[in-house]
């Protein structure tokens, strides 16, 4: 993987990790707030999701290494 490809790759990573930040924010003001437990659960899910792209961005970045 060259030079670029991985600073791509910590790019898409970091910005994946600040919309992560962003949903668990807006998660805990709906909460606070006292808004529909479905909307709570939607925006959970969607923030989980971001979590799975960002452990797939991550392991493009440091492959498993098998010993």
């Amino acid at each position: 993987m060259s030079d670029q490809e991985q600073a791509e790759l910590r790019l898409k990573a970091a910005r994946l990790r600040q919309e992560h930040e962003d949903y668990d924010a807006a998660i805990n003001a709906m909460i606070k707030v006292g808004c529909d437990a479905l909307q709570i659960q939607r925006m959970k899910k969607k923030k989980l999701a971001i979590k799975d792209k960002i452990a797939k961005v991550e392991d493009q970045i440091i492959p498993d290494i098998i010993a």
